[in-house]
């Protein structure tokens, strides 16, 4: 049976890599009943809206889909369709798996970890009062109360970490380490400052992580890990985060392979689970065929998984990494040289994956 995947492919530079992908996924003999919807700047144009109600209730119905980059409108209002999908189906996970692949040029080559994001609550949940307001004037006066000044010409934000979101989000990243046969979880947190709320969530942490004896498990004050990450990647497997700063070092994992453009995601939750790739949607280099489509192959590679087609997604993951070793048929960012005469364009790059896969079928 089919499986039955909403297939959004975005704006900019996302249509070209949602359709080399596509045409990837569907080369792997996985059968797919696409469900095709619009999202981003193209549809906010015709509608005044990124991101149509048909969109989200595909995914909400489906469960299951995997998007091209999207352009959030200037000045529109709207924060991003990737802020917005998180919110209104849940999507406490996001899962950033770097690893790096030879040929791609990275001082950093033993790298293979997963970045394993909360993604409801911490800083970026948004709670947030503007320096001036009522709402302001009326948070710093109870804090006064209770013998917390702030500073009149403050601007405020909160950080909620609570039992549930923390709770949830280390036990999918003990999840992820056993269904992918990785050996340790590092829960990375500033406990030793923010006691009531990373905190908490390393408390937490710790009790999820009896309850895994099997996956070992450690924890990192973040500043301590970031240097390490840089120093010695390969001592680390998953690595579980409040969303702040697994927003900031799914950014430094990218670095470490070689950039976003090699980077997939996903994000995953109770209603539904959304694959796309971690970088924007370059609309200066729309219809120029030009732009890797990596990171979004290898999204599509964590959909399989997560369709618990393992065999079709090794497939797929080896074909992409011995077209990046061969060096030949790349994209230019994957050259020694941008400037490479002999490299090639998003669709060509698709079509040696495809070669690679039916050559070892």
């Amino acid at each position: 049976m089919p499986h039955t995947v909403t297939f959004i492919p975005g704006d900019g530079t996302g249509p070209e890599l949602a359709h080399a992908t596509r045409r990837v996924l569907e080369a792997t003999g996985v059968e797919f009943d696409w469900d095709e919807h619009s999202a981003g700047v193209d549809v906010y144009e015709e509608e005044g809206t990124p991101f149509p109600d048909r969109t989200l209730a595909s995914v909400r119905s489906n469960g299951v889909g995997i998007k091209g980059p999207t352009t959030t409108p200037v000045g529109s209002g709207f924060r991003s369709v990737n802020v917005l999908l998180r919110k209104e189906l849940d999507l406490y996970a996001c899962i950033r798996p770097c690893k790096a692949y030879e040929g791609v040029r990275t001082r950093f080559p033993e790298t293979d970890i997963v970045i394993v994001r909360e993604n409801t609550e911490d800083l970026y949940a948004g709670i947030e009062f503007e320096m001036g307001t009522e709402e302001s004037a009326q948070l710093r006066g109870a804090l006064a109360d209770l013998g917390r000044p702030v500073r009149d010409d403050s601007g405020i934000s909160i950080k909620p970490i609570s039992v549930f979101g923390s709770e949830r989000i280390v036990e999918a990243a003990f999840e992820y380490a056993k269904a992918n046969g990785r050996r340790k979880v590092t829960a990375a947190h500033k406990a030793n400052i923010m006691k009531f709320s990373d905190g908490l969530f390393l408390d937490t942490a710790r009790k999820v992580a009896e309850r895994h004896p099997e996956i070992e498990f450690e924890d990192r004050i973040i500043d301590n890990l970031c240097n390490q990450l840089v120093s010695r990647p390969e001592e680390y497997d998953v690595i579980v985060l409040p969303n702040l700063y697994g927003d900031i070092v799914s950014d430094l994992g990218a670095g470490l392979i070689g950039g976003l453009g090699v980077a997939p995601g996903a994000n995953i939750g109770t209603q539904a689970a959304m694959f796309e790739a971690t970088h924007g949607s370059s609309p200066k280099y729309k219809g120029q065929n030009k732009v890797n489509p990596t990171a979004l192959m290898l999204s599509g590679v964590l959909m399989l998984r997560h369709l618990r087609e393992k065999d079709a997604a090794d497939r797929m993951e080896s074909a992409i990494a011995a077209v990046i070793k061969s060096g030949e048929k790349v994209t230019y960012d994957l050259k020694p040289s941008r400037d490479d005469p002999t490299a090639v364009g998003t669709s060509e790059y698709a079509d040696a994956v495809i070669e690679e896969m039916n050559a070892h079928a």
